[in-house]
């Protein structure tokens, strides 16, 4: 029988680790499954931008991984039970279960509400395709005067409430931040953040803690109303329950608690990468919930089921460590932030157009290693261990 391999979650962690996969093992003793809601792969680092009307380039699964030994499916993960090593799915065409030998889960993460009253009832999200594409739509009926407000301050609020004022001028943009604007980074890079701000004409409440969403906006713990016809929440992020729900060890958070090589320290035969696991950066720092860490998480993962599978030593370790935090400010604009390894802000710092060409490649980049696992021509190696 050939060793039965199942990744769960097409993001870029999930859809880097299947690849990845599929280049180090040899298809005569592997069959490597890559489940997915989504028949495409789909650049969540983009969702800003699909949010106000941009039209992104199609990458669907089957053609992704044609030819690879990567088979994808089309279906939505509805348990798994890491006793019995099955997953259990439903998709158009009812349900099914499918059975593994080693699990990569990476289902990933959705947005968080943090149990604020009202997110649900009355806020957009950009977490994923379904959630901008409804965004999208309410901007696109949104006239002229509309009041537009994002929440959250950190990287994904940014690049939101920069794009969407970039792109409708006509609309009254805001962003309430729980913080200083940009506090973490340089003061550099603060000051031309407020000077974007300023030439987008975004009015900035900083050090405002949201209580409340209503369908008028919203309100903050200190009884201040900031009227808004659409509001936007972009507060960070919450893994995907399933995971907690099984009898894998996992964190206060919900992510799988995983050794050095993404492994499962309760079960050996489960790996996890990207938001749905909680591994340690320099010093002992958790990894945050980013492109930048799940991809890296994703080539060790795969290298280590290689290297455990066909007997080899380990492959070299990848670098678990960040070098930049690249913020898109619209299509013309941006801030390349350069940090320590443990992703504190350094001294260094790109701005303007060249930041913005910058995160472009970045982005590109990111998608076009889906399809590109490997940077060199590998060998395919023999299974000769299952264990």
């Amino acid at each position: 029988m050939k060793h039965r391999i199942v990744v769960l979650g097409a993001g870029y962690a999930g859809a880097m680790a299947a690849g990845r996969l599929a280049k180090r093992l040899h298809p005569d003793d592997t069959e490597i499954t890559l489940v997915n809601a989504d028949a495409d792969f789909v650049e969540r680092v983009r969702m800003h931008q699909l949010a106000t009307g941009q039209d992104l380039t199609p990458r669907p699964l089957g053609e992704v991984y044609a030819g690879t030994g990567v088979t994808p499916r089309v279906a939505r993960v509805t348990a798994v039970d890491v006793d019995r090593r099955t997953v259990a799915l439903a998709g158009d065409h009812g349900t099914d279960e499918i059975t593994y030998d080693t699990l990569v889960y990476a289902l990933g993460s959705a947005a968080a509400d943090h149990g604020v009253p009202g997110v649900t009832a009355h806020a957009y999200d950009i977490s994923g395709r379904p959630s901008a594409l409804r965004l999208r739509d309410r901007l696109a009926h949104l006239a002229a005067g509309g009041t537009v407000l994002v929440v959250g301050g950190g990287l994904t609020g940014l690049e939101a409430v920069t794009e969407i004022a970039e792109a409708r001028p006509d609309l009254d943009v805001a962003l309430a931040a729980r913080d200083g604007l940009g506090d973490w980074l340089n003061g550099r890079a603060q000051q031309h953040l407020r000077g974007v701000c300023d030439r987008l004409g975004i009015t900035v409440h900083e050090h405002a803690d949201i209580a409340r969403v209503q369908a008028t906006g919203a309100v903050t713990a200190d009884g201040r109303e900031i009227p808004a016809q659409v509001t936007v929440w972009t507060t960070g992020f919450s893994v995907h329950p399933i995971a907690a729900a099984t009898t894998l060890a996992v964190a206060e958070t919900g992510q799988i608690v995983v050794d050095d090589t993404m492994r499962s320290v309760s079960h050996p035969e489960v790996y996890a990468v990207g938001d749905a696991a909680i591994a340690a950066g320099p010093g002992g720092k958790p990894l945050r919930m980013s492109c930048a860490s799940g991809i890296p998480m994703a080539w060790q993962a795969a290298d280590a089921i290689a290297a455990r599978l066909t007997g080899r030593a380990k492959f070299p370790k990848a670098p678990l460590r960040y070098f930049n935090q690249c913020i898109s400010l619209g299509r013309r604009d941006g801030i390349i932030q350069y940090v320590t390894a443990d992703d504190r802000a350094r001294a260094g710092l790109l701005t303007g157009k060249i930041a913005a060409r910058y995160k472009e490649f970045v982005c590109a980049g990111a998608a076009w290693s889906i399809g590109h696992p490997v940077l060199y021509p590998v060998r395919r190696h023999r299974i000769v261990s299952t264990r």
